[in-house]
């Protein structure tokens, strides 16, 4: 017999669930969406641009010279890839990276003009500001 005590774990949820005291918002406000992630976005473009052209994981993986499942990753946007990896995988697609970033900018514009347009409506008695920049800003 062993005098040890039993080892139980302790869990620490990463994100309070919604049952919790003080994570309840009031029933007359949606939940504020989430802006995409850059990282989805990217590998969204990468993605459509390689099903649009009909080629395999594989062989744009090959052209570019990164691994098959990295590249998988990436456009899973499990990944946050590097400006190399992202030049190399849109140059074996045929587009520089700035018709790569553009495009990933395009889709964030779209996306969250939609949610900007939706929180407005539905906050009609609160003042909401939205940004006409239209450029494209990345920052390490």
């Amino acid at each position: 017999m062993s005098n040890q005590a039993p080892n139980h774990a302790r869990v620490i949820p990463l994100r309070p669930s919604a049952g919790r005291r003080g994570t309840t918002r009031p029933a007359d406000r949606p939940p504020t969406p989430r802006e995409p992630l850059w990282r989805d976005l990217v590998g969204d473009v990468l993605r459509r641009e390689r099903q649009a052209q009909e080629r395999t994981l594989k062989d744009v993986a090959d052209t570019a010279r990164i691994s098959m499942p990295y590249l998988s990753e990436v456009e899973r946007g499990r990944k946050e890839a590097s400006s190399e990896v992202l030049a190399a995988a849109a140059r074996a697609l045929g587009l520089s990276l700035g018709d790569l970033l553009a495009r990933a900018q395009g889709e964030l514009v779209r996306l969250t003009s939609r949610t900007s347009r939706t929180t407005q409506t539905s906050h009609a008695g609160s003042t909401a500001t939205t940004s006409s920049y239209n450029g494209l800003c990345l920052a390490a």
